[in-house]
């Protein structure tokens, strides 16, 4: 198969002009940063993890390109073509990628959090009262939904109009993302809430098919796309992260963090990113397995 792209943590092959393959490596990054480790089993977990979510959607019957998996870490999809350039997206262009990253929150947590201390997000905006900053962990009174761009170097934060003009989406079809975001969350936060979690906040992805029917692409509900917290822990009054924000929280309380959002204010060269050291990397793989096991009901064994 010929490699088409290698991603922050994915590479994409080519099967035919209808069928591509992911392969779910083990690399890990966080901040729009790769991280100089490897996960042991990160890739597997998020794959199979991704399939049995892809599952339930098509019992849901909502539209997915999901198509098998290949061993552990590969799965097989439906191809969409990625159009680079907005100007040749319009309302009746088919089978794309839709270049949004859609992000739907239930909880006041991670960079949301960022923004209320900051000042740069209203708490009336999430339908919270007004004057103060929620604290951490907070439920929202319904999802808050967001979009970011997709195929940028660093993602950023949408308004309507700008979303709609590079995406070739029209409000109808806006609502429709939302709706079926909603739908999805919905269905996921039952199901893993009968295993002991808490579904925070997650990004997601969309196409749109040959007959311009919307459907759910690359992966979801993992824990890299998605953050959980452990539910008796939260009824305790504790927010015990079970995701990828267990990484970024480690680069938080060293000062790496920091040290890049200035650069990056600023326009300064972006440090490095160091490695994480071998005991927070065990520490991470136990999670991606434990997680596994906890989303999807099934015990852990590596496959080819």
């Amino acid at each position: 198969m010929r490699l088409l792209a290698r991603g922050k943590v994915k590479e994409v092959y080519e099967v035919s002009d209808r069928e591509l393959e992911f392969h779910f490596t083990d690399a890990i990054s966080v901040f729009d940063k790769v991280i100089p480790s490897q996960v042991p089993h990160k890739g597997e977990t998020l794959c199979r993890t991704s399939a049995h979510w892809f599952r339930l959607l098509e019992r849901l019957g909502v539209k997915t390109h999901f198509l098998t998996t290949v061993g552990g870490s590969r799965m097989r999809v439906q191809r969409v073509e990625v159009i680079r350039d907005s100007k040749k997206i319009d309302r009746t262009t088919k089978n794309y990628l839709i270049p949004l990253e859609v992000i739907a929150r239930h909880y006041v947590a991670g960079s949301l959090h960022d923004r209320l201390k900051a000042g740069t997000l209203a708490p009336e905006a999430l339908g919270l009262p007004a004057g103060r900053v929620p604290e951490y962990g907070t439920p929202l009174p319904q999802m808050f939904f967001e979009v970011t761009t997709k195929l940028e170097k660093v993602d950023r934060l949408l308004e309507l109009e700008e979303a709609l003009r590079i995406s070739g989406l029209s409000k109808a079809d806006y609502e429709d993302l939302k709706e079926v975001t909603l739908r999805i969350d919905e269905h996921l936060g039952a199901d893993v809430r009968q295993r002991g979690l808490l579904h925070v906040d997650g990004k997601k992805e969309f196409a749109f098919d040959a007959e311009r029917e919307l459907i759910v692409i690359d992966t979801f509900g993992t824990a890299d796309e998605d953050r959980f917290w452990d539910l008796k822990e939260y009824e305790a009054g504790n927010c015990v992260e079970l995701s990828k924000e267990y990484v970024r929280q480690y680069y938080r309380e060293t000062g790496y963090h920091g040290r890049l959002m200035e650069a990056r204010a600023k326009g300064l060269a972006e440090p490095d990113i160091p490695a994480l050291p071998a005991d927070v990397l065990q520490r991470v793989s136990d999670l991606y397995i434990d997680l596994f096991q906890r989303l999807t009901g099934e015990a852990f064994r590596a496959r080819r």
